[in-house]
Order: C-alpha cells, then structure tokens, then sequence
C-alpha cells in the first residue's frame, strides 16, 4: 500500500483499526478473509467521500461508562487526567482531548505523543483510545487544511501529534486489546 498524504495514511490507520476490531471482537486469533474486506471496503468508502470516519461520541460514551480505570494500563488507583495530545504541543483541554489515566502512567508519557510512549514500552495501544486518538488528528488536519498534503512535505514538530507515530501496520488481533 503506497501512502502519500495526510489523508490516506489517517484512513489506511482507521480502516485498519476496523479490521482488528472486527478479529477482536470475533475472538479470532488471525485476520480472515473477512477482516481484510472491511478494511478494504472502509478504506474505499473513506477515500471516494462515501463513509466517514466517526463522531467522537461513541468514544465520549465509552469513556462514561467504562468507568474508573487508567485508559494506557487499566490500574484503578492514584487516577488522573492526561492529555491525548499534550498542552506542551498544543493540546487543548477539551473533553475530546482528556483521559483517565493513572498518575504513574501520566508521568511515564508526560509530553510525549501517546502512540510514541506506547511504542516506547513495546506496546500497541488499546483499539478504543487509538480510534480517539486517530480522530483527533483527523479533525486537526481537517481544521488546518493538511489532509490533501504530502507526508513529506510536512514537517509536524509543531503539531500536537507526530505524524510518523501514526501505525500503518496492526500486529495480529491475539497482540491486541480492544480496552483496558
């Protein structure tokens, strides 16, 4: 898959999100056949202007009902509230942008990018919060007119979030956690 701009890397990472969602949920341990078709599909459906990637309500609503646990690690002492991007980097304190997490994982992550951290521990991060984290860069590059930019002309040191951390590649759905 040859990916050049802001957009398809951003659709290719979602509908590859929907594909292991899909596994997960079907407590497969492989991707079938099946798996790949929703991908495929949502990724054209994306692309042509036909779907689109969803609200962040759904999330919002998952947040409100999952109750008291830290979104990076499922502990549920010394919670706090993080910054999906960092204030450092332009994250606002908007509902959208604020998890529950626990003060040790707070601290670990600090300004760092949120996939970078977990990359950073050898870990993927829960579908749930990369599905949040994946719409938030698509409504900042929505906002800031980038979607149709190439990768490589972007220099995104100044953005909330770094475009290279963005996973184009899911490890197999038996690695992954829907949510903690």
């Amino acid at each position: 898959m040859e990916i050049n701009t802001i957009r398809e890397l951003i659709f290719w990472s979602y509908a590859n999100l929907a594909m292991a969602h899909s596994a997960i949920s079907n407590n497969q341990q492989t991707y079938s056949r099946v798996n790949f078709m929703i991908r495929s599909r949502l990724y054209k459906g994306l692309i042509v202007g036909k779907m689109n990637i969803g609200t962040i309500f759904d999330d919002e609503k998952i947040k409100m009902l999952s109750g008291s646990c830290c979104s990076y690690c499922g502990f549920t002492e010394n919670l706090s509230i993080d910054h999906v991007f960092a204030q450092k980097f332009g994250g606002t304190d908007d509902a959208d942008n604020l998890v529950c997490v626990c003060k040790s994982c707070n601290s670990s992550k600090g300004a760092k990018d949120m996939v970078e951290w977990f990359t950073s521990q050898d870990k993927f991060p829960p579908l749930l919060l990369l599905r949040r984290y994946l719409k938030l860069v698509y409504k900042f590059c929505l906002y800031n007119q980038l979607l149709d930019k190439a990768i490589d002309d972007i220099d995104d040191r100044l953005f909330p979030f770094h475009l290279r951390s963005i996973p184009i590649e899911y490890p197999m759905p038996d690695k992954l956690m829907l949510n903690f």
